[in-house]
């Protein structure tokens, strides 16, 4: 009976508590809506489109343009003399991979270059780690890291990671600037895909990181290492390279000359992406974001 009793004394303190604990806000969860896979796929499929239009859009002006840029002798003949003794659509691959291959050779003949075995390695994997995690794996134009930062991009309601591959940024440098509309990017995907046949990897990484612009008026790696750091890029260790390889997603806003502060947040970044992807441990990672770093001062 009293074993009761105490029972029946519990009740309503076992329904308060219930009351209590049903009243807290459980920790919501984003769930993937069937919106955001439409969205997905509005994006993604455009982009393929884009890729199969741009081969009717870039003959015409592109070649005029390119040619523009080799020397004279260069470009004199007419591009369509290959048709004469090549079937059309293999003589035009190989014309278009040729012409390719003379404007950039044409485009990087400056005093300041610097071949990729003079660049230190840890420059070489931090760019790649941050800017084309998989520029080894992919031909110019990687489908998985569209598909990738389209995703990246819905869940966080803003551009948070971009889909262009070295290759393709290459192009942009060499030929195109900022100007956006859809043939341009078409064309970016065709030159992009027929770098990769004309170049090897290592050529691609090591023109990159010849005419990038790395922010306080420094293009290339050479400006840049001098400029920032009084040293020669085969000469950067962790810290400096990490840093320099954050500062061409954004040159104005991170530059260390701009803003250090935000140049130390994206090194961060970079140091820890270059850990994610197994090139280098958590421990170096720490001792490079803490290492000081000095400035040259500017002229």
């Amino acid at each position: 009976m009293q074993d009761m009793n105490n029972t029946i004394e519990e009740m309503p303190r076992r329904r308060k508590t219930r009351r209590r604990n049903s009243a807290r806000k459980k920790p919501s969860r984003r769930k993937k809506t069937p919106l955001s896979i439409g969205r997905f796929f509005m994006i993604l499929i455009p982009i393929l489109l884009l890729v199969c239009a741009g081969t009717f859009f870039f003959a015409p002006h592109t070649w005029q343009e390119l040619g523009a840029l080799l020397p004279e002798a260069e470009h004199q003949k007419p591009a369509n003399q290959l048709h004469e003794i090549r079937e059309p659509d293999a003589a035009d691959r190989i014309l278009r991979v040729l012409f390719v291959r003379r404007a950039i050779d044409a485009r990087l003949d400056r005093a300041d270059y610097v071949s990729i075995d003079r660049i230190a390695p840890d420059l070489q994997h931090a760019i790649v780690a941050v800017e084309d995690r998989r520029f080894y794996e992919h031909h110019g134009f990687d489908m998985t890291g569209v598909a990738r930062a389209t995703l990246v991009n819905i869940q966080h309601g803003r551009i948070e990671e971009g889909a262009s591959t070295i290759t393709q940024q290459l192009v942009k440098n060499l030929f195109f600037g900022s100007e956006q509309t859809f043939t341009r990017k078409a064309e970016e995907l065709l030159l992009a895909l027929d770098i990769e046949i004309a170049c090897s990897k290592e050529e691609i990484l090591e023109m990159y990181l010849n005419i990038v612009y790395y922010g306080g008026g420094f293009y290339g790696v050479q400006a840049a290492s001098d400029g920032y750091f009084g040293t020669s890029p085969a000469a950067l260790d962790l810290p400096e390279a990490s840093m320099l390889a954050g500062v061409p997603n954004a040159p104005s806003e991170v530059s260390p000359f701009v803003n250090f502060i935000a140049a130390k947040k994206r090194q961060a970044i970079v140091l820890d992406t270059m850990q994610a992807q197994g090139m280098i441990d958590a421990r170096t990672a720490e001792d490079a974001k803490m290492q000081a770093l000095i400035l040259r001062p500017r002229h």
